[in-house]
């Protein structure tokens, strides 16, 4: 077993591959944005920033892999990324899972949503030793999530699932501790790390 980390961790860290990561990660971005096109098509402009949700978060992390590249550390972009990544890469994973539940399919397009939502959580995981974050980074990191949480399910701004609709409510509650869980992981990253450094 320690040695399979050890061989994870030569290929996760090779600066090569994280080269490659940050290409991946950049065009799922910029094709992110593009799926939700429809979605910002019937929003107030105002709300704009607020919807594209996955996209952006995998943005922080794009930009937070480039900081590390060029061995800079950018605190709250590396915050932002560990908390939303985590929390909107679960978080359309179990949305589309209830949806197949609901409705029997979601088609080859679905089953691609939850494999590389679920590949950006655990690449948020996987780079936890590169954060360097500090607990002003997380509260504000920790404000906007929740500000957000807020836009979509108070503004009614939350990521257009027909089938899941009548569940708003609930889906909002269940976002609203999935926020609260990833805050707390961003804690303890800070937390373990302050006690090794000490």
């Amino acid at each position: 077993m320690k040695e399979l980390i050890t061989f994870l961790k030569v290929i996760l860290y090779n600066k090569s591959f994280m080269w490659l990561l940050f290409i991946v990660n950049l065009l799922g971005t910029i094709y992110g944005y593009y799926w939700y096109g429809s979605q910002l098509a019937i929003t107030e402009p105002k709300f704009y920033i607020f919807v594209p949700d996955s996209p952006t978060a995998s943005l922080f992390f794009t930009l937070a892999l480039l900081g590390w590249l060029f061995k800079k550390n950018w605190r709250l972009i590396e915050a932002l990324a560990l908390i939303t990544l985590v929390k909107y890469g679960v978080w359309a994973v179990i949305m589309n899972i209830w949806t197949y539940i609901e409705t029997g399919s979601i088609g080859w397009m679905g089953w691609m949503l939850v494999v590389s939502h679920f590949a950006m959580a655990l690449q948020a995981i996987l780079y936890i030793p590169f954060y360097r974050f500090a607990w002003v980074s997380i509260l504000i990191a920790s404000v906007w999530t929740l500000h957000n949480d807020v836009i979509d399910y108070v503004f009614d701004q939350m990521p257009i699932y027909r089938s899941l609709y009548i569940y708003a409510d609930q889906v909002g509650y269940f976002t609203f501790w999935l926020s609260i869980a990833c805050i707390a992981i961003a804690i303890g990253v800070y937390q373990k790390r302050s006690k090794r450094i000490s």
